[in-house]
Formats: C-alpha cells, sequence, structure tokens
C-alpha cells in the first residue's frame, strides 16, 4: 500500500464514501505500522462535488485531458505571440471543448449514482477554465485527486468576456430586464444611467462578496468536521488495534486454559491409578506380615 493508489482509489470514490474509506486505510496503515503513511492519508481531503466531476472526468476520458493540455499551451503561445486570428481560433476551440466536458463531468456523475446540478457544471467549468490557463493547475488536474475545483487566474484569453459568450450554467438568478423609455441622448441621460449601472455594480459586488463569505464560512465548518472524523476515525483505529491484541491475548489465555485442564486431568487419573496401586502393595504388605507373626507364634 503507497500513497498513490491510495488516493486513486478514494478520489474515484462518491464524496460521501470518501471519510469512511479514509478511516479504513489509516487503520490498515497503523496495523501494518506505518505511521507516516497513515498520517498522509489522513492529511486527504474529502473533494467537493465539482472537484469530484473533474476527478472523473480526468478517468473516463485522459484523452480528452491531453487534448485541453495542449490547447491550453497553443492559448498561452498565441497570447503571449499576440496571433490574433489564431488566438480568436483557439478561443473558439476552448469554448467549444470546456462546454462539452462540463457536459460529458455532469452526465458521468449521474452515471456514478451523483447527480449534480448547473452550478457543479459552472465549478467544473471554471476548473477546466484554470487547466487551459495554468499549466500548474493542468498537471494538479491530471493526477485525478482535486479536493476543491480550480480557479482560472484574471487576464487569460477566453476568461472574461469571452468566457461569458461560452455555452455555461444558467445564472443563479436571471438577470433583470430594464424598460429604459426613449430619451434624447444628453449628458444628463447618459450620468443617470452610469449612476444606475454603477449602484447596480456596487450591489452585484456585496452580493458576492457576501456569497464568497458564506461560501468560506461553510468550507471552515466542513474542514472543522472533517478534522474531528478523521480524530475519531484515528481513534477508532487505536482503539481497534487494542481490541484485536486483546482478543488475541484472550484466544492464547483460553487455548493455554484448556491445555492445562486436559494436562490435570491425565495426571489426575494417573495420581488415582498410584494411589490405587500404592493401596494394593500396602494391603499386601501388611497381610504378608500378618501371616509371618501368626507363624512365628506357633
Amino acid at each position: 500500500m503507497d500513497l498513490e493508489s491510495v488516493a486513486d482509489e478514494l478520489y474515484a470514490l462518491p464524496p460521501g464514501e470518501f471519510v469512511a474509506a479514509r478511516g479504513r486505510h489509516v487503520a490498515a496503515a497503523r496495523t501494518a505500522k506505518e505511521p507516516a503513511l497513515a498520517k498522509e492519508i489522513a492529511a486527504l481531503r474529502r473533494p467537493t462535488l465539482a472537484a469530484w466531476a473533474g476527478n472523473l472526468l480526468v478517468r473516463a476520458a485522459p484523452e480528452q485531458v491531453d487534448a485541453l493540455r495542449r490547447l491550453g499551451e497553443g492559448l498561452r503561445a498565441a497570447q503571449e505571440g499576440l496571433a490574433g486570428e489564431e488566438l480568436r481560433e483557439l478561443t473558439r476551440q476552448r469554448n467549444v471543448l470546456v462546454a462539452e466536458l462540463a457536459r460529458e463531468a455532469r452526465r458521468l456523475a449521474a452515471e456514478a449514482g451523483q447527480p449534480v446540478g448547473d452550478a457543479v457544471q459552472h465549478e467544473v467549468e471554471g476548473t477546466l477554465h484554470a487547466v487551459l490557463a495554468d499549466p500548474d493547475a493542468a498537471r494538479a488536474w491530471a493526477t485525478g485527486h482535486l479536493a476543491k475545483p480550480l480557479t482560472a487566474r484574471t487576464g487569460f484569453p477566453g476568461t472574461g468576456a469571452a468566457a461569458a459568450a461560452a455555452p455555461a450554467a444558467r445564472p443563479a438568478r436571471p438577470a433583470r430586464k430594464r424598460h429604459l423609455k426613449a430619451v434624447p441622448d444628453s449628458g444628463k441621460a447618459r450620468a443617470e444611467e452610469l449612476a444606475r449601472a454603477r449602484r447596480e455594480a456596487k450591489a452585484a459586488e456585496r452580493e458576492a462578496r457576501d456569497r464568497d463569505k458564506a461560501r468560506r464560512r461553510d468550507e471552515s465548518r466542513r474542514d472543522e468536521a472533517e478534522a474531528r472524523l478523521t480524530e475519531a476515525a484515528d481513534r477508532v483505529g487505536e482503539l481497534t488495534d487494542r481490541l484485536r491484541a486483546a482478543e488475541k491475548t484472550e484466544a492464547e489465555a483460553r487455548e493455554a486454559l484448556a491445555r492445562a485442564r486436559r494436562t490435570l486431568t491425565g495426571t489426575a487419573r494417573a495420581a488415582r491409578e498410584s494411589r490405587r496401586a500404592a493401596d494394593r502393595a500396602a494391603a499386601q504388605v501388611a497381610g504378608l506380615e500378618g501371616g509371618r507373626e501368626t507363624g512365628e507364634g506357633a
């Protein structure tokens, strides 16, 4: 057993089965007297649904993994070389491939018995954008061991306005439609429109920050719960080892007791037979002595 093979197994499981399976491997490593490996396994984090779906994609479609990594290399090279036409074509390919792979990840998750929604599909797309933008992210994704979805760095082609044009999950809340009266193209009208747009942008930013804060809070709570569960699993492993040792000692003691009882039975039987033989010999001696005394008296 090694960390790589254990991680391969754990990150292929549905997230709901991850913690229990990790605890079993931690206990097995301890039983095998490998405390360093047990500690490394215990440090593996439970994947989110989006990370798990991305891991499924790596396992089910390795050829697409290579295609995406090559496309990312081409996009980065085109950006550095400022090849406009090539960059536009590669960005188009990126949009098509990312959307296709995100849908495939969603389908794979459903086949694995864990259907996911639009929000998870959108996070998978974010991971794929990160894979295209960053070779380190691509290498991390290719392991199939992601615990959290990846995020694309800003400034990469296709991650801003172009990304918004790509097929993606529906927004959590439809954009409001504004019905504006036709007004003269005056500076005042433009100023009012700009002020309104700024207010809406600020409101959207506040909501995004609030949601990010709530997400970080929930992730922290999840991590704390996982840490407690890991600690409990470790304790269970220790107690299981002690119980097995005690059961082995008990079994050995029972076997020793059974042997001692069998030995005692044989010894007691031999002692009784020896006692009867001694009694017979003593009686014979007494009889002979009594006969001699009678003869002498005559």
